[in-house]
């Protein structure tokens, strides 16, 4: 090995020599004085160190294994001369060369060679003087380099009370690391606290402390003792800091390693006490997971998942947090329905009852349901359904669930998806991490406690994605009958079987989910209902609901058919009865409060009564205005609220033909007017208008209720039969309405949202409705109740459309 610094005992050395103990001082005034008087020649030997700085005073030992060390060392000895000592740059190039040596060293005198037991060399050296290194004379068999003596320069007048202060510091800070630094005999401080020399010490501290061999040098490099001083204070304050911060850690650490020994210490008592009086808690609970397991109906494999992952638990130190995560999983496993199925009740007309009694209305979801009730009492064995059911707020599509589950004798839960944006709370966490859990769907099944419980999931519509994931991508596999008998949940890292479980989705709004999600569900239509409907399903579900809540006997309180249809009217605006429950809620509160307080109520609520409970109308029922005005037509929309009557009005005024849209429009409505124009221009003819009319005056269109948003293409035939009106100057027929999407050749496309646009056209007193001919097939799928009154007209092109709507001149 070449040459490295190795450690020494910080007081001296002994029994290193033949001939019985010897002791070499480190310390006292002679170790910086040089003893021997003889002069240091400008020319020296130079022998590379690695990884050491030698300091002038200090003492230190370096092993020699180059041969070219060992040759100057013989002849250094041999002469009792001086040899220079020079550090490498690099300490891992094993034959230096002048330019990776430093040019600061200092002058050195052997003081004891030693043969060490493994017949390696190792010499004691001593610093003299700092010295630079002027030019490199040779290096055969070693170097000889020509030097400069350089002198210590020692603080003189002021500036010497800030170098005792400086030493004291460097004395006290040594002190202090010797005794926080438990690899520091305690002897060491003995050796600082008898040097008195202000150089040998700030020498002596410099060659001992643990920084790096670069800053060394430059601390050798330094000729004013006391800015030497300083630099090392900066060293050693941040070496005290270090100290503190290692010792605080490592006390910390032997605390919570002592507290795990003990708690180790008393859990293996217990466990000893524990085996003396019987078998412990923790054999009780693996018995008891053992018991329940023999009572499951789980396949081969989960039974052998379940003994191979029971094994592991059994191998588990109980205070680890892994133990909680198995013994959770476990139970999870043996808390799942595994082929547990509730017998299905097939009494159709019982199920129908139950359908009939709790929802009004809604014929194609019951018809639905009593046909899979029906296939399955024949065939025996069915893939359950996955039904979508959509349409405005409150028209009970998620109760509808309920009485699903009670008329198939089914568990019944219901999972909110509204605001859902992580994809883990449909697959789940996987087991590793802390506080894991089964996905919702999975956790519902486990509440159920069968395998093929009515499954609602609301508001599928309302689902949002975010950096966790697409929840409803993970939906695909769930709402997939030809994949869900193997749904994947990461917690349980095994396949369950969904393909019994009946799921029905509810959605406001079909356009918010993705086509793939669509295509995997059976989708009805879950319309609004008409005034009609409304009465029935107050007196019949709400009333009495509203009368038992708020503690009114029965028979105490009616509310007349007239009553509720002008309640509906003012006070409610919507397709379904959620508002109307509110409203009613707040008339038989203020009924209470009167009955409360002995105040008379009469028997029956009249209309004359409302405004005394539920204050002014918040609505004026929707009607058809009049015909008085060329331009105003009445159109159809469709809303999330249900069906509305809207107003197209337009007017001309002198100018260049520029057109002016007003109302709060979308981009669609926007370019329906522009085609509406286009049409007329193109038409003109025809119409018999002037085709100057078009460049001599301006247009414009406004629809009302300009802080209601609109949009969509269904309002193209009332602006063109708004235009055409104002610029033919005929009237509109009067009670007509019209819905319809427009092209610029003239034809009339279909639009959606026919029933809930019919309602609201019956409720404002239209008698005649046009209507795209392809929308013909959609007025026959609607009850005649709906229809009753109504003469409706189908149209292929626009030109049909203005003969009919328009009067004659």
């Amino acid at each position: 090995m070449d040459d490295f610094k190795i450690s020494i005992d910080v007081v001296g050395m002994s029994d290193y020599a033949e001939g019985g103990p010897e002791f070499i001082p480190i310390i006292g005034e002679d170790m910086e004085q040089d003893t021997d008087d003889s002069p240091i020649p400008t020319e020296l030997p130079i022998l590379p160190l690695r990884n050491t700085i030698l300091f002038p005073g200090v003492i230190i030992p370096i092993a020699i294994g180059r041969e070219k060390s060992h040759r100057l060392i013989k002849d250094v000895d041999e002469t009792k001369g001086y040899f220079g000592a020079l550090t490498q740059i690099d300490y891992k190039v094993d034959d230096p060369g002048v330019k990776d040596l430093y040019k600061t060293g200092t002058v050195a005198r052997i003081i004891k060679i030693l043969q060490m037991p493994d017949n390696s060399t190792t010499v004691i050296i001593q610093g003299k003087k700092r010295f630079e290194l002027e030019e490199m004379l040779g290096d055969d068999p070693y170097f000889v380099g020509r030097i400069h003596l350089l002198e210590d320069t020692e603080p003189q007048g002021d500036s010497t009370r800030e170098y005792e202060a400086v030493v004291s510091s460097l004395k006290d800070l040594s002190l202090t690391l010797i005794k926080q630094n438990p690899n520091v005999p305690p002897e060491a401080s003995f050796a600082i606290r008898n040097i008195e020399s202000p150089a040998f010490l700030i020498n002596y501290i410099s060659s001992n402390t643990d920084i790096p061999v670069k800053e060394k040098q430059r601390l050798l490099e330094i000729h004013d003792l006391k800015d030497r001083g300083m630099r090392l204070v900066e060293f050693l304050v941040r070496e005290v800091q270090l100290l503190e911060i290692k010792n605080d850690i490592q006390s910390k650490v032997k605390r919570d390693i002592d507290q795990q020994q003990r708690e180790y210490l008393l859990q293996q008592q217990m466990k000893t006490i524990q085996d003396e009086l019987g078998s412990s808690p923790l054999e009780q609970e693996i018995k008891e997971l053992e018991k329940q397991a023999s009572e499951k109906k789980w396949s081969n494999e989960i039974a052998e998942l379940f003994k191979k992952e029971l094994e592991k638990l059994h191998r588990l130190n109980p205070a680890s947090g892994e133990y909680s995560i198995q013994y959770n999983y476990l139970q999870t496993l043996l808390e799942l329905p595994w082929n547990e199925y509730t017998e299905d009740n097939f009494d159709l007309k019982r199920a129908q009852r139950i359908l009939d009694r709790d929802h009004y209305g809604l014929e194609k979801v019951k018809e639905r349901i009593m046909e899979h009730l029906a296939v399955l009492k024949l065939k025996g064995d069915l893939k359950s359904p996955i039904i979508c059911l959509y349409g405005p707020p409150g028209v009970g599509k998620t109760s509808l669930g309920k009485s699903v589950a009670e008329a198939l004798g089914r568990k019944y839960v219901r999972m909110s998806l509204g605001g859902l944006h992580d994809e883990a709370e449909i697959r789940g966490h996987r087991k590793t991490y802390i506080g894991a859990m089964p996905g919702r769907i999975i956790q519902g099944l486990r509440k159920a406690g069968s395998a093929n419980p009515v499954f609602i999931l609301d508001e599928i519509d309302k689902i949002s994605n975010s950096f966790h994931g697409d929840p409803a991508s993970a939906l695909l596999e769930v709402l997939d009958p030809e994949q869900n008998n193997a749904f994947h949940d990461n917690f349980l890292e095994v396949d369950f079987d969904l393909s019994k479980v009946i799921f029905i989705a509810t959605a406001n709004t079909l356009n918010t989910i993705s086509q793939p999600l669509l295509d995997r569900m059976e989708l009805i239509d879950v319309s609004g209902y008409v005034l009609e409907e409304k009465i029935e399903i107050a007196k019949r579900h709400l009333i009495p609901q509203q009368m038992e809540n708020h503690g009114i006997p029965k028979g105490r309180i009616s509310v007349s058919r007239r009553t509720l249809a002008y309640i509906i009217e003012h006070y409610t605006k919507e397709s379904g009865v959620r508002e109307l429950n509110k409203t009613l809620a707040r008339l038989f509160r203020k009924i209470a409060l009167k009955l409360a307080t002995d105040k008379e109520v009469k028997k029956t609520i009249a209309v004359s009564d409302l405004r005394e409970f539920l204050g002014i109308e918040k609505y004026s029922k929707e009607t058809w205005q009049d015909n008085k005005f060329t331009g105003v037509v009445t159109g159809l929309a469709w809303t999330a609220a249900g069906g509305e009557i809207l107003f197209v009005e337009s007017g001309l005024s002198k100018g260049k033909g520029q057109l002016s849209l007003t109302g709060n429009l979308g981009d669609v409505m926007k370019e329906s007017a522009m085609l509406a124009l286009e049409y007329l221009k193109s038409h003109a003819r025809y119409l018999n208008i002037d085709e100057k009319a078009f460049d001599e005056q301006n247009v414009h269109v406004h629809i009302p209720e300009g802080a209601i948003p609109k949009d969509g293409p269904s309002a193209g035939i009332t602006i063109v039969t708004s235009l055409a009106s104002s610029f033919t100057g005929k009237k509109v027929k009067a009670r007509i309405a019209m819905t319809g999407e427009i092209t610029l050749r003239g034809k009339v496309l279909p639009v959606g949202g026919i029933k809930e646009k019919i309602l609201a056209a019956k409720r404002a007193g239209i008698r005649e409705i046009i209507l795209p001919q392809e929308n013909k097939k959609d007025i026959e799928e609607i009850k005649p109740i709906y229809i009753d009154g109504l003469t409706f007209h189908y149209v292929d092109e626009i030109k049909e459309v203005l003969n009919m709507a328009l009067e004659e001149k």
